[in-house]
């Protein structure tokens, strides 16, 4: 595995990287707003909430659909020229969305709000190619500003909800990402392309790069697994929560996603501990944190300070172990990082999906006890993956 930014000085100073780390979270919280709301924008449009919920899987859907197509563009054209192309028409569509009359449309524009969020998937290869020997550390701050903006979409659509119209929760989005588009054009430097090829060959090219490193492929189903060990507990989580003998509100529930906010400050430590070469303990460590979490949901389901230790463990464990990955597989190819991305990312998304369909699979069978085992089945494929990574590595060594 080679890396040839390894005594290299970063290019990015820590407010760009910071920036880079809030505007990849404002493009992200945009597929997550619908969620709490869904029962509001159903209600505007005359529909069922079930039919309104195509809504939230045409996001996935359409993000999906960007890793694949628009992300790897960035090993082909200029980074930050196709970031602020896709800013400008993700700013479009959301100042349509408080406009549309017919839900027809609002299917349509969700779709189009995955493609162009996408746009925090230029931005981490981007960051990765000009970080040098920090690449770990600077990675990482960005994934917690994903992740803070997955958590906290679901918080600030609620809230805002709460107090006005749905819609505005869309044009206060729009708002922010005017301010993405002015920090790209005047912070973020330019970043020359490295594929010089026609476009679907660059596309084919992403998909070999699955062949060409089998770390690629080990890393992208570890990656998959453990976010949807993430996604099954914060989708059924609510469930719970709204329920006897809780009864949350919103705002209480909500409160929930700051405790996992708090657990994932830690990954920007963890990108710079596998800086220092300690990826392989970090990820164990991490894969026993996760399955900790797991365990204690399984054990007692009906305990609140279980639910507590759970989100924090199950935070910092998924977060550790995506970090840690998204730094060595831009340690691979440097020129190939938009399409190792690409390959990534897809699985990771993939798996959160996967894993919402089987965490509300497993809330209908069995209801909470049974999310519990199923996060526990999980978390032991991601731990025993990690001891035949590093079983390997020392085999190989000796």
């Amino acid at each position: 595995m080679s890396d040839n930014s390894l005594n290299i000085e970063s290019q990015l100073s820590r407010s760009q990287v910071l920036g880079m780390a809030i505007v990849a979270g404002i493009c992200v919280s945009n597929i997550y707003y619908a969620q709490p709301i869904l029962h509001m924008i159903a209600e505007s449009f005359g529909v069922t909430e079930s039919k309104m919920g195509i809504m939230v899987g045409l996001g996935q859907v359409g993000y999906g659909a960007g890793l694949l197509t628009l992300v790897p563009l960035g090993d082909k054209v200029n980074r930050k020229k196709l970031i602020l192309i896709l800013l400008a028409v993700l700013f479009c569509i959301l100042a349509g969305i408080g406009m549309v009359s017919n839900y027809y449309f609002i299917f349509l524009f969700s779709l189009l709000l995955g493609l162009t969020a996408v746009a925090a998937q230029v931005i981490l290869p981007m960051a990765a190619e000009l970080s040098g020997n920090e690449k770990g550390k600077n990675v990482g701050i960005i994934f917690t500003g994903i992740l803070v903006g997955i958590l906290m979409a679901r918080v600030f659509s609620g809230y805002i909800s709460e107090w006005s119209n749905w819609k505005i929760v869309y044009y206060i989005s729009a708002g922010f990402t005017i301010f993405s588009l002015a920090f790209v054009y005047f912070r973020l430097p330019n970043v020359k392309p490295t594929f010089s090829d026609f476009y679907f060959k660059l596309i084919s090219s992403s998909f070999y790069q699955l062949k060409r490193f089998p770390q690629l492929r080990l890393y992208a189903l570890m990656g998959g697994i453990a976010f949807s060990i993430f996604c099954s507990f914060w989708t059924t989580l609510t469930f719970l929560l709204i329920e006897e003998p809780y009864e949350y509100s919103s705002d209480v529930i909500g409160l929930f996603g700051l405790l996992g906010i708090a657990g994932a400050l830690v990954a920007p430590l963890i990108g710079k501990a596998s800086d220092k070469g300690g990826a392989g303990k970090t990820q164990l460590v991490a894969s026993i944190v996760l399955l900790l979490g797991s365990v204690a949901i399984a054990l007692f389901p009906g305990y609140l300070t279980a639910i507590i230790f759970a989100v924090i463990c199950i935070d910092v464990g998924v977060q550790s172990i995506q970090v840690t990955n998204v730094a060595l597989i831009y340690r691979l190819d440097q020129k190939a990082n938009s399409r190792i991305n690409t390959i990534y990312m897809t699985s990771y998304f993939a798996g959160g999906a996967l894993g919402t369909f089987i965490g509300l699979k497993c809330w209908e069978m069995g209801g909470w006890h049974y999310v519990g085992w199923q996060l526990v089945i999980f978390s032991i494929f991601v731990f025993l993956m990690n001891v035949f990574t590093i079983f390997k590595s020392n085999k190989n060594q000796h």
